[in-house]
């Protein structure tokens, strides 16, 4: 059993010892106009980028809303890199299924949050800052 078959496995939740017959890429086929070589380079292109987002969000860490909307960016942009593997109907419905809904929510709630204490940091450096005259 190859690498990809494996992969496929376990990301549409099956064991190893279900036998499947599709690809990995099987499920998209009907759906894209990508071909499989496009799909995995635009994943691993998306992948990188997301992951280089979040790293170089660090380095602007002081500024609060920069920092937060480059690591909630490049946290989408990492965790939808999937869809050009699964295809993005199959990777929400696995998202939304029931033993993966808490996860999905608190992943959710965790960026809004990010942004939304982005925003009032923001703010309250704004105020500090003109209530000292600086």
């Amino acid at each position: 059993m190859d690498a990809l078959t494996r992969l496929h496995r376990s990301l549409a939740g099956g064991d190893d010892e279900e036998l499947q017959e599709e690809s990995i890429l099987g499920d998209t086929e009907d759906l894209c106009s990508l071909s499989p070589l496009q799909r995995i380079y635009a994943f691993a292109a998306c992948l990188v980028a997301g992951l280089a987002l979040m790293i170089l969000s660090f380095i602007v860490f002081a500024r609060p809303i920069k920092f937060a909307v480059m690591f909630t960016f490049g946290n989408m942009l990492a965790v939808g890199s999937t869809a050009f593997v699964m295809g993005p109907q199959k990777q929400l419905r696995m998202m939304f299924d029931p033993v993966r809904l808490y996860a999905t929510a608190i992943y959710v709630g965790c960026v809004v949050l990010a942004l939304i204490f982005a925003l009032w940091v923001q703010f309250e450096l704004h105020t500090f800052r003109a209530k000292d005259g600086f």
